[in-house]
């Protein structure tokens, strides 16, 4: 009980603010212990601890579960009797716990069938079942929402025989009863009519039925529904069509009986779109009641994803084309229009109290998709299905209630702004066809309204007129959604226009303004010029950032200054396009970003801002670190080691890569008292411990070895830095980091320094290659192979590798050179790795002493590996300096590691010094030449001796 007790007060002192970081380390402390998990979930289960600290401790369960359940490999990090008490007591538990305690359980349940059903959980779909009961909704509400946080995860798959394997599992234990349960729960809604707490209960029992219909059905038919599918639709059509003044819902809020239908809706949906050849005959019923709801459903927001959903409906309904010629004329698709998509379409008082109260939200719904389930959206892809099967027609009918709207709009400014908000919803509408994209907007549009005419006509005057603050947000968002549109000269005179309307007071205006700026900024012509030139960011760029960052920080609360990360995607596409015109303004844009930084450090709390603010800081060190390095290094250090100091785990992988990126700015620098001082913290297996952190530490790592190798050497941290990379070797996961931190070892630390360890290091990965061998493991290895060999002027080379290497395992380089190394070199693929690899051959064949005494016939494989690669002679291109723009939604936030494409490192040629002129070819004939002459025209004589015709006639045109 003490332990209990003790667990449960931490976890009610992480919900303090002020005791969230102690409380957290002083949990993560406790995990460590065993029955931990076991611990967490019977405070959950206990019914007199409050339902924060229940909650709490759910949430506490997941979070375990997520970090400790399994290893990369698969292999559980609990021991066994812990793993087996988890799963015996969690779906008891899901039982009897409240809906938002389940929703956490749940989640951790999903997390442990994602490595663990059903092959290491077979009894789970059993037990599942031997739970559902005919008559108490409580129980069976738990069971369904264990089954459906393991049974979504069908939903995105794609088809394998291992997925069918596991749904043919489950439908062979589980569909019967289910469907049993289906008419179970039918009969109790009928018995209970009357009865408001059971009706609501069995209600959500049939919400969450619809749902594993949903999952049941989302990859295949399931034969016994097939076989059920008429009684299955009369049970759900009776449901789309119920009512019950007891379940109708007097808040905002949609109740139960929306969800159900809503729920419905999806279901019939997924049917239509998959399953159309079975269960079309059966849709009449569902388009009729589907037309009735949506004309006889109000406005209130309540209703809106029921609303949302019966659009999604008729819309999958539309793409058949069979289906869809009900609409296919004027007088219907009037009647469709005035009575479906207009009122629906139209900005309801809520649309605007959401613009003026909570304008980022306002911002996200309209922009992101995240609108998916609002009227809006749903209404135009139901137009735009209409579009795509009779353009003509719709694109006429829609036109006539485009011009009555403008029409009223002009015949009073000020009160009827409503009516031209609809007009050029309206307009965009049915202009844009195809999918908009990220990066490009808009790239089709329809070949009967002129997308450019309706912008000069209507939406122009509002970009520099006092219209309605909407209005304002109409023409900026029409400059953005058809932004490809535009030619590179209409944007000379819009892009002004634009940059004003940062100036305004309004949220959602300025912000828009940024968002329209941003991507203006980023658009490219077709030969690959930006739309905007350079010149002209940078004549504004000093104003433009520092009113930008003005903005972003003009509520100074961490959660406020975070809150609206268009702003600052803003200033990051600022900072790209303008590159090195930032070095005067540097100190500026430094100041600002240490301001954020030091603020936003204390609640991170919006992952898309503090993702572009660290983009745009590494945009900074890119283009003002190589010019002015201490400068950069000595402003950052201090803030980036308080986040360190602080243990901001947010921030520590993107401050790790841009310490790196600071360091790798100025190569040839020593190494800064700061930085010396660095390497011990980041040496410390706590910090190598995050999944996260790995990729960045191993780059700042190999950063710091060059510059630092002299501090390492002394103060005896090589043996750390290579236990590092024996841990990181040891997982198909992490195994290229560990190669990364091995080669930035082996370039630059003297090679009796390393000899002690050299042999160690060889068992490891020869271990790897015999034992759990991975394609890339081996390329890795390879790679590493040349970069040792080709090293023999710093002690290393060819001879030294064999001799290392046959301490291991007498004569075991032989097997390794002929099976591993010859072969995998001609599968590198980077310019700079294929040059290495051409310095090792030529190297080994001018100098090593083995292959002239031991393995005669490797010399001649050797020769014809290295005539290979010199087919396509490698060029180690200069670097890359193009910026990759990643799609923030890509981002998994939180799950790991982020890499910042402003700091990105590019593969480096890890010997510029030799053919820095592309000509590798002569290189190697002039090396080969000069080794020929010093060693009495020893090569000369192996050419003739051990090389075919073809061979030598090759190697001797480079050499003649």
């Amino acid at each position: 009980m003490a332990e209990l007790q003790a667990i449960a007060q931490l976890i009610e002192a992480s919900q303090n603010p002020t005791q969230t970081k102690e409380a957290e380390a002083a949990l993560r402390q406790e995990e460590a212990k065993p029955n931990f998990s076991i611990l967490l979930l019977h405070i959950v289960a206990t019914g007199s601890y409050p339902n924060n600290i229940r909650l709490g401790s759910a949430l506490c369960f997941k979070n375990f579960i997520r970090r400790n359940w399994t290893d990369p490999e698969g292999n559980y990090k609990l021991p066994q009797n812990e793993v087996v008490a988890i799963k015996s007591e969690l779906i008891g538990l899901m039982t009897t716990v409240p809906p938002t305690i389940q929703t956490q359980l749940g989640e951790a349940i999903s997390l442990i069938a994602d490595s663990d059903f059903y092959e290491r959980w077979d009894t789970l779909v059993d037990d599942l079942v031997s739970r559902l009961t005919p008559d108490n909704a409580a129980v069976n509400n738990g069971v369904l929402q264990v089954a459906h946080s393991i049974f979504k995860r069908w939903r995105p798959l794609f088809r394998s025989d291992d997925l069918f394997t596991e749904i043919n599992h489950v439908l062979s234990k589980f569909c019967t009863p289910f469907l049993a349960l289906l008419e179970h729960t039918d009969n109790a809604i009928e018995q209970n009519q009357n009865n408001k707490v059971a009706l609501q209960q069995n209600l959500s029992t049939l919400s969450l039925i619809l749902k594993l219909f949903y999952d049941l059905s989302c990859q295949d038919l399931p034969p016994l529904f097939e076989e059920q599918l008429p009684s299955i639709s009369g049970i759900l059509h009776k449901y789309l069509v119920y009512d019950n003044p007891l379940l109708h819902s007097t808040a905002d809020e949609a109740g139960v009986l929306e969800y159900v239908k809503a729920g419905i809706f999806e279901v019939l949906t997924l049917y239509v779109q998959k399953y159309e050849d079975v269960f079309g005959p059966l849709l009449p019923q569902f388009t009729g009641s589907s037309w009735h709801l949506l004309t006889g459903t109000g406005s209130d927001t309540k209703y809106d994803i029921l609303v949302s959903r019966a659009l999604q409906f008729l819309t999958s309904i539309t793409k058949i084309n069979a289906h869809a010629q009900t609409f296919n004329n004027v007088q219907t698709l009037n009647e469709v229009v005035e009575r479906v998509i207009l009122p629906n379409l139209a900005l309801r008082e809520s649309d605007v109290e959401l613009f003026e109260d909570e304008p980022i939200e306002f911002i996200r719904r309209d922009l992101e998709g995240s609108d998916s389930d609002t009227r809006r959206r749903a209404a135009t892809d139901f137009l735009r299905q209409l579009m795509e099967q009779f353009e003509k027609t719709v694109t006429d009918v829609v036109t006539t209630y485009i011009n009555h709207y403008l029409s009223e709009y002009a015949k009073d400014k000020a009160e009827n702004w409503k009516s031209k908000d609809t007009a050029v919803y309206l307009f965009c509408s049915i202009a844009v066809k195809g999918t908009s994209t990220t990066a490009q907007g808009v790239k089709n549009t329809n070949q009967y309204v002129n997308v450019l005419e309706f912008f000069e006509k209507n939406i122009a005057e509002d970009l520099t007129g006092d219209a309605h603050p909407i209005l304002q947000v109409d023409a900026i968002k029409y400059l953005y959604v058809f932004r490809s549109q535009l030619t590179p000269q209409f944007w000379q005179s819009a892009f002004p226009l634009l940059v004003q309307r940062l100036d305004n007071p309004n949220y959602v205006i300025y912000t828009y303004a940024a968002i329209a700026v941003e991507r203006a900024l980023y658009i490219t012509t077709e030969d690959k010029q930006p739309i905007i030139p350079k010149e002209v960011v940078l004549g504004l760029s000093k104003d433009l950032l520092q009113h930008l960052f003005k903005v972003i920080q003009q509520n100074p609360a961490p959660e406020k200054i975070q809150e609206n990360e268009f702003l600052m995607r803003c200033v990051m596409r600022v900072l790209i396009v303008i590159r090195e015109g930032v070095v005067p303004i540097t100190d500026i844009v430094l100041r600002n970003f240490i301001n954020i930084t030091m603020v936003i450090r204390h609640n991170p709390s919006n992952p898309r801002f503090y993702y572009y603010h660290f983009e745009g800081i590494g945009a900074l060190v890119r283009f003002a670190a190589p010019s002015q390095p201490e400068k950069l290094e000595n402003a950052l250090y201090d803030p980036f080691a308080a986040i360190l100091q602080n243990d901001v785990q947010e921030f520590t992988p993107y401050v790790f890569q841009l310490f790196a990126a600071l360091l790798e700015a100025n190569p040839s620098g020593t190494l800064s008292e700061y930085y010396t001082q660095l390497i011990q913290p980041i040496l410390m297996p706590t910090l190598w411990e995050s999944k996260g952190n790995v990729p960045a530490l191993v780059r700042l790592l190999a950063a710091i070895i060059p510059r630092g190798v002299n501090s390492i050497i002394q103060n005896n941290q090589i043996e750390p830095i290579l236990g590092i990379f024996q841990k990181l070797i040891t997982t198909k996961v992490q195994e290229s980091h560990g190669f990364d931190l091995i080669e930035a070892v082996v370039a630059n630390v003297p090679a009796e320094v390393l000899r002690p360890y050299f042999r160690t290091m060889l068992e490891l990965m020869l271990n790897r290659l015999s034992n759990s061998k991975t394609e890339n493991f081996g390329l890795r290895f390879v790679r590493f192979y040349h970069l040792v060999a080709a090293r023999d002027e710093r002690g290393l080379g060819t001879d030294y590798f064999i001799r290392v290497t046959d301490e291991v395992q007498n004569d075991v380089f032989r097997p390794v050179y002929t099976t591993i190394i010859l072969p995998d070199t001609q599968k590198l693929t980077r310019p700079t790795d294929r040059k290495t690899a051409v310095i090792s051959f030529t190297k080994t064949l001018a100098n090593s002493e083995a292959f002239i005494t031991r393995y005669s016939k490797g010399w001649s494989l050797t020769c014809e590996a290295l005539l290979k690669l010199l087919i396509n002679p490698p060029i180690a291109s200069k670097s890359d300096d193009v910026i990759l723009d990643q799609d923030v939604d890509d981002l998994g936030f939180g799950v790991g590691f982020t890499q910042l494409n402003t700091t990105r490192k590019v593969a480096r040629d890890a010997f510029p010094e030799i053919a820095g002129d592309g000509d590798i070819k002569g290189w190697v004939g002039q090396y080969l030449k000069e080794a020929d002459e010093r060693t009495g025209g020893r090569v000369g004589g192996f050419v003739r001796a051990r090389l075919s015709e073809e061979a030598r006639a090759a190697l001797g045109g480079l050499m003649g």
